[in-house]
């Protein structure tokens, strides 16, 4: 005969099966971590595995790490770049071509100091398996821009949704990404917009690729650009931008606050600030 009843060894094992259920929860879902606590993670996580990421043309890899308690997906990218010229499948070419993985990490930190991090993957400079590159937090996404207009699906809170891309739109006029494309914008489950991949961003250009994409602004974002100062800039992106790519920012800063200025003196700040 069994020591213990029958009601009690199910009892028992519902209760195991209940602590096993809540470790491995625990062990896969990461709880609400601090952006610092996540680039901690991304920096000393060990690598468990790694694959192929689904899209994208510079081969990154999706790896999967865990520090013992919490277990998270991350980007990883380590192309870096640079040519005199650059001559694309189209026949254009691209003068002073640069195509790197520190542009990631620098988006990440000009979006701190926008208040737009929660737009943007944290990204940090970390090496594995011999090569550097950035690790940026994996997004818990549905579906890209592509994605979506292929479907032809709509957000149910419309003014959300355009709000969100209003900010998108100001961050790629600041970044001046030449491969910018629908792929870099993620929505998730919630219908949050994110943008990922800088590679070909932070151009030298000082004029604004295109001033009519910017309609209206966030007025706490428009406000952190009026006081968005270039040596914190060039402080913060220090090893990942140059000083005349910090120069280009600050030029199409100073481009897009004018153009925000003339829309307000000229529709009402009702209109355009939101």
């Amino acid at each position: 005969m069994h020591p213990f009843p029958l009601h009690w060894r199910s009892l028992t094992l519902a209760i195991l099966l209940g602590l096993l259920s809540v470790r491995v929860a625990a062990f896969t879902d990461e709880p609400g971590l601090t952006k610092e606590q996540i680039k901690q993670f991304l920096l000393t996580a060990k690598v468990i595995d790694s694959r192929p990421a689904r899209k994208g043309v510079t081969n990154t890899l999706r790896l999967t790490l865990t520090d013992g308690t919490i277990t998270h997906d991350a980007h990883f990218q380590t192309i870096d770049e640079h040519s005199i010229g650059k001559k694309f499948s189209s026949g254009s070419t691209e003068l002073m071509f640069v195509d790197s993985y520190k542009y990631n990490i620098a988006a990440y930190r000009l979006a701190e100091l926008l208040g737009l991090d929660d737009m943007v993957p944290v990204y940090v400079e970390r090496q594995w398996n011999g090569q550097k590159g950035s690790f940026g937090w994996w997004l818990p996404v549905k579906m890209d821009e592509a994605d979506r207009v292929r479907q032809k699906l709509h957000s149910p809170d419309a003014d959300s949704w355009n709000q969100q891309m209003h900010k998108i739109r100001v961050l790629d006029q600041l970044v001046y990404d030449t491969d910018a494309n629908m792929t870099n914008v993620q929505i998730g489950e919630d219908w949050k917009i994110y943008r990922i991949d800088f590679g070909r961003a932070f151009r030298l250009f000082k004029t604004l690729k295109s001033e009519n994409d910017l309609v209206q602004c966030d007025r706490q974002l428009l406000s952190r650009l009026k006081v968005l100062d270039g040596n914190e800039l060039a402080a913060k992106t220090k090893g990942f931008l140059t000083k005349e790519e910090v120069e280009a920012v600050m030029a199409r800063r100073n481009k897009i606050v004018e153009h925000f200025q003339k829309l307000v003196a000229e529709k009402g700040e009702s209109e355009i600030l939101y």
